[in-house]
């Protein structure tokens, strides 16, 4: 036995091809495969079968890659979702006193004790917020990150800030995907 035609036959997606390798649907796969009747595979028979072959691992890979698309995009949401909520989740940590806006000594305050506030802004992706945590860096940080210039940053600041670190984590995210990928076709 031959070691490629077994393993072309076993995974080549004509069904009746991979019975020539089932001695109990031998006979059946080779009736289906005689088109023609004559008691023998010609040239003809052999490569409709190819064909139907081919035909089916196409569609099997573009029904796969739909499959793992949908996925991607609900990972992407669910990435997202997750992500905005806990940036308003950190927002909300900061601004302890309910105004609407952060001030500096909040988010002095917020980055010194708060681990969910520093966990997320080391997290964010967006280098102002990160260095928000680092005390030389801060202020110009705040100047940044305060387009107005009210001295503080209100939520339309601190949304534009999120978005600007959540485009590199997305990044991040389809290259990991794309290793899972790749991973996952070697061990196929």
């Amino acid at each position: 036995t031959d070691k490629a035609v077994i393993k072309f036959l076993s995974t080549c997606g004509n069904e009746n091809l991979q019975y020539l390798l089932v001695p109990s649907r031998l006979e059946q796969a080779l009736a289906v495969l005689d088109t023609d009747r004559d008691g023998h595979i010609d040239a003809v028979e052999w490569e409709e079968a190819i064909e139907s072959a081919l035909q089916n691992k196409l569609a099997a890979r573009a029904a796969k890659r739909e499959i793992e698309a949908k996925a991607a995009a609900k990972e992407i949401e669910e990435f997202t979702d997750e992500f905005k909520s806990a940036a308003a989740r950190c927002f909300q940590l900061i601004d302890k006193d309910g105004g609407g806006t952060l001030s500096k000594a909040e988010i002095v305050k917020a980055v010194a004790s708060d681990k969910e506030v520093i966990k997320f802004l080391n997290n964010s992706g967006e280098e102002n917020l990160q260095f928000l945590l680092h005390p030389p860096r801060l202020q110009k940080a705040l100047e940044i990150l305060d387009t107005d210039k009210s001295g503080e940053i209100d939520a339309e600041e601190w949304e534009r800030a999120i978005n600007r670190g959540l485009a590199p984590r997305l990044e991040q995210l389809a290259v990991e995907r794309k290793r899972r990928e790749r991973a996952a076709e070697k061990a196929d």
